[in-house]
């Protein structure tokens, strides 16, 4: 186990340094407080919060399950609408793929396929869709044990979200988007990458040294963006060939 020993001066400090010491997100991490930490009394006598940090060791049942997700996804070599979006330029919408209405039967089959699948998982899972504010399908999937579904980064989701939109766009003419997401993940990576843009911002400027973070998908690497592009002392873009493709944080050029 790669265990850390991370010092900060809160313990929300600490954890977001352990997530980007260890390269991960708050779902991939567990971790042991040996110092809650203390601000003293007008400084005087405070502590800095300590814990003890290690990456979850995922068990072979779900390097299965993502191995048979991946060579479902080999059969399938076209890219989806969102990771044709260039990425670098998060303010654009793509006018051209205008979402159509999302169909009855379109629900039906998003909602049968999940079920197939899960069921051969062996996992019993609730599952609840709905139109969103862009028109969109938004299914929510709610269970015991849902961090199978989600995934190192989050990667066995997006490769059941990717096979789901397949689906979803067979079933009618009209584009449409699926969503999924269990225990509010998206949000929560969302937050995490978020959190990690502006620390590795401050690394930059600290470091006046450019820093590359690991390879991430096309949202994800908007994410990162989209968190820094009103920061006028750094700039980001993106290198590498996907799946490897990743972005780098310099510092901007005055």
């Amino acid at each position: 186990m790669n265990e850390i020993t991370v010092s900060a001066k809160t313990l929300d400090d600490a954890i977001t340094e352990a997530l980007i010491q260890l390269g991960a997100t708050s779902d991939q991490v567990e971790y042991d407080i040996i110092e809650k930490g203390s601000t003293g009394f007008l400084g005087i006598g405070s502590k800095q919060a300590v814990i003890k940090a290690w990456k979850k060791v995922e068990t072979p049942e779900v390097e299965e399950i993502k191995e048979e997700i991946k060579q479902e996804i080999e059969k399938e070599k076209e890219l989806t609408i969102e990771e044709k979006v260039v990425e670098e330029h998060p303010a654009k919408e793509q006018k051209e793929h205008k979402l159509g209405k999302v169909e009855d039967k379109t629900i039906l089959a998003c909602e049968t396929f999940l079920k197939d699948v899960l069921k051969t998982m062996g996992m019993e899972v609730e599952i609840v869709s709905h139109i969103d504010e862009e028109g969109a399908l938004n299914i929510e999937m709610k269970g015991e044990n849902m961090g199978i579904l989600i995934g190192k980064r989050g990667q066995t989701l997006d490769s059941l979200q990717y096979l789901t939109n397949r689906v979803a766009n067979k079933s009618q003419e009209e584009y449409v988007r699926v969503k999924l997401d269990t225990e509010n993940y998206r949000q929560r990576r969302k937050e995490t990458l978020e959190n990690l843009a502006k620390n590795i911002a401050y690394k930059v400027k600290r470091t006046k040294k450019q820093i590359s973070l690991e390879p991430m998908n096309p949202y994800e690497r908007r994410v990162i963006h989209s968190a820094l592009q009103n920061d006028k002392y750094v700039s980001t873009h993106s290198e590498g060939e996907e799946p490897y493709r990743r972005v780098v944080i310099t510092l901007a050029r005055k």
